[in-house]
């Protein structure tokens, strides 16, 4: 299967769908009581409001989904335009924010539930024999017995625990399934406003502003929680059916839609019944449905406040992965946060904080507090979006070429954040923008206390001011200089020993240092015998300098021909593969590019190390080691099951892909009932990881061995991630990256990234 076809799956009414899926939730089957008891009639106009608010940011949105599809969306535009620092808040608060959302969702879930036994008991009461049958159902253990939890915010704990465990054993959503979502929400809502459109009395509106029209902008900052989301299109922004077209229209298209949806739900419940039946009522749209239509109505709303409630909810919590992982990627979180679990394939760690996070934000918070901390965070996100499209577009780095342009540029992108920012100020209570306010503040110290040593992706922002410094202002200049990351240069350590594979490992390491605008540290370690005392071996220097100058100067001449810094030096030891861990921890390499010596002691574990050093020690950076049958990066192999090095491969692809190798991605299935989470698991972990114009294929013989070296025929390197299995089990099994880097013909390129391990799990594995 080609990610070609893949690329084209997703229709521009799917692509709606996804928008307006995650947007049309608690927002419309909640917030309307609260919102009627603050401005009357008036709170139509707030939802039209943030509408308007919301459409310069998603035209902004479209143009940066367009020129850079990639997995965390609005924190992958930012952390790109505006550097780490602003990537670090945008990451922060789109994931706190979506937290808050999530707790606030699960409110009017639970909301909703308590209010399904009175509706249930007025059905039943209408009905033949309806008092035999609310006997019958308040049998203790039944539907209408006393329900034994008091209040909605434990149905709501109860909700969030369940919808995180859905995500922590990754049951999947299908598009259809959120096709039905949507389009029966819109049903009801649509059958909904018709009833109140018939049974409409103008005079219900007047007067339109019973409080002035003061408490509008608070009451925007309220409801702008119903907003969040439309952001996600551009996650898929790749898969859509021409994206220059329908993605802008996808994201706009969804905004206006859910907007007047809004509004017309509100003005049709405020025209066929007195406010105050709306006001201060989390359910009303359930009352005054059966007012309007009967129980049987109120019970389809009911259904459409759950259903929308637990979807805006369960999206919410696996758009927060996504972010992570892009978190976890460029290093402004630790990497081991995206740890897939074995079993079931999912970030349980990442998923589990998030979950932890809701639990806490239900107990301490109320439906107010968690709306408007959602709606502040995320538009300091899209204050920062906007101004990252300004960026980009002064700046015109030479990789953004957006297919779609914003219109009336610069005037949206500014509007877009002038009014994000400045609706911040009008939200209440004074104690949402406190928080919000501390966890920016948390944001910018996390950066400097613990991202900025670690990340070394710079934002083209200070990239444009620096390389402009003799005509930028000193203290741009200066601000610039101080808050860029200095997480060191990306280094990549090539060690040397063999003349003939020098040019290969080198031309590999050059590759990678310079897609992440680093640098090769080829080094010559020569081995001293152990008789010679290392102070004799230096003696002799000159002899052996020749050798390795030579070595060495061919090294520097083949990197600066690939493109990238080097530097060079010889290191005497009486070890020659162990030396290398050594040299790597005190050269802080963040990745080591080794040939195969040739014996089995390195690879014969399917690991980098040998048993000893895999029993005592951690590898210090990532390690690829390559078995050399022919240096050919043209057409590569990656084989996948989401191991825990997988994410150290996915990288080595993306890489060269871009440098445009064909990719091929491949997992084994057991049979063919599982070839369609097969092509699922792939799709995702393609996208996630910036592969989608790789090729993904299935296999479903269910013999992996067999499947990799049957696919690595037509292939020219393999790469597949080291053995999770423990030591004793290997000297009785073998492992099964040794088994291919035997099978197979093409070269093989063994990954592994450090982790922490128990000797129990050096021994026996996980």
């Amino acid at each position: 299967m080609s990610d070609d076809e893949l690329a084209k799956d997703l229709t521009l009414t799917s692509a709606l769908t996804i928008g307006i899926g995650t947007m049309i939730g608690a927002g419309i089957f909640v917030l309307p009581g609260a919102a009627v008891e603050q401005a009357g009639p008036l709170a139509a106009g707030a939802f039209v409001l943030g509408g308007f608010i919301a459409i310069f940011t998603a035209l902004s949105a479209s143009e940066l989904g367009t020129a850079m599809p990639k997995s965390g969306g609005a924190y992958f535009y930012i952390n790109r335009s505006l550097g780490p620092m602003f990537g670090s808040i945008a990451g922060w608060g789109n994931w706190i924010g979506l937290t808050f959302a999530s707790a606030f969702y699960m409110f009017g879930f639970g909301e909703y539930v308590i209010a399904f036994k009175p509706l249930f008991i007025s059905i039943f009461e209408a009905a033949p024999f309806g008092d035999l049958l609310i006997t019958v159902l308040n049998v203790p253990g039944t539907l209408l017995a006393p329900i034994p939890l008091s209040s909605a915010k434990i149905i709501a704990l109860l909700g969030a625990v369940f919808f995180v465990s859905v995500n922590y054993f990754g049951a999947k959503e299908t598009g259809k399934l959120q096709n039905i979502i949507v389009f029966t929400l819109l049903g009801i809502l649509t059958v909904f406003t018709l009833f109140g459109v018939l049974n409409a009395d103008l005079e219900t509106l007047r007067p339109i502003a019973p409080e002035g029209y003061t408490p509008l902008l608070p009451l925007t900052g309220l409801i702008f929680v119903s907003y969040l989301g439309f952001v996600q299109i551009t996650s898929v922004a790749e898969e859509i059916q021409d994206p220059g077209r329908n993605l802008p229209i996808a994201i706009v298209g969804s905004v206006v839609i859910v907007t007047v949806i809004y509004a017309l739900v509100l003005l049709a419940v405020l025209a066929a019944v007195p406010n105050e039946v709306v006001a201060g009522n989390d359910t009303a749209v359930v009352d005054v449905a059966q007012l309007l239509m009967g129980p049987l109505g109120a019970l389809a709303l009911l259904f459409g406040g759950l259903l929308a409630t637990a979807s805006s909810a369960n999206a919410s919590i696996l758009s927060s992965s996504r972010i992570n992982f892009a978190m976890g990627r460029d290093k402004i979180v630790s990497p081991e946060l995206n740890e897939v679990h074995d079993r079931f394939g999912t970030p349980y760690k990442s998923i589990a904080l998030t979950g932890g996070l809701i639990v806490l934000f239900i107990l301490v918070g109320n439906l107010e507090l968690l709306a408007t901390a959602g709606s502040v965070l995320h538009l300091v996100v899209y204050g920062l979006l906007n101004i990252g499209l300004v960026v980009m577009r002064e700046a015109d780095p030479d990789e953004y070429e957006p297919e779609f342009t914003v219109p009336l540029y610069p005037i949206v992108p500014i509007l877009g954040a002038v009014l994000s920012f400045a609706l911040i100020g009008f939200i209440r209570p004074r104690s949402s923008l406190v928080l919000c306010g501390i966890f920016v503040a948390l944001s910018v110290v996390w950066y400097f206390a613990y991202a900025r040593s670690r990340t070394t992706a710079e934002g083209v922002l200070s990239e444009y001011i620096l390389s402009q410094s003799e005509e930028m202002p000193d203290a741009a200049v200066s601000a610039a200089s101080s808050v860029k990351p200095d997480g060191g240069e990306y280094r990549v350590m090539v060690p040397l020993s063999n003349p003939r594979t020098e040019r290969d490992l080198i031309e590999l390491g050059s590759l990678i240092a310079k897609a992440k605008g680093g640098t090769v540290v080829a080094t010559h370690i020569v081995q001293v015998p152990d008789q010679t005392p290392l102070y004799a071996g230096s003696e002799h220097v000159d002899r052996i300098d020749a050798e390795s100058e030579k070595l060495l100067e061919a090294a520097r001449e083949d990197a600066e021909t690939f493109g990238a810094p080097v530097e060079t030096k010889t290191i005497l030891s009486h070890r020659s593969f162990e030396e290398v861990f050594d040299a790597a921890k005190t050269d802080n390499a963040d990745l080591v590019v080794m040939g195969w010596g040739g014996s089995d002691s390195a690879l014969s574990a399917g690991r980098v190390e040998s048993p000893l050093d895999e029993l005592t020690s951690d590898l210090p950076c990532d390690f690829l080691v390559m078995k050399d049958r022919g240096f050919d990066l043209s057409d590569v192999l990656v084989p996948t099951a989401g191991g825990y090095s997988s994410d150290l491969s996915a990288e080595i692809a993306e890489i060269l892909l871009n440098e445009g190798s064909n990719v091929s991605l491949l997992y084994v299935a057991d049979d063919e009932s599982e070839q369609a989470d097969g092509e699922a698991f792939l799709e995702e972990w393609a996208a996630d990881r910036g592969l989608d114009a790789a090729n993904l294929t299935v296999d479903t013989s269910g013999d992996v061995e067999g499947a990799i070296a049957h696919h690595a025929t037509d292939h020219s390197m393999v790469i597949i991630g080291a053995t999770r299995e423990g030591l004793l089990s290997r000297l009785v099994r073998g492992s099964l990256a040794f088994d291919v880097l035997n099978d197979v013909d093409s070269s093989v390129l063994l990954a592994e990234r450090p982790q922490e391990r128990s000797l129990i799990d050096r021994l026996f594995g996980r």
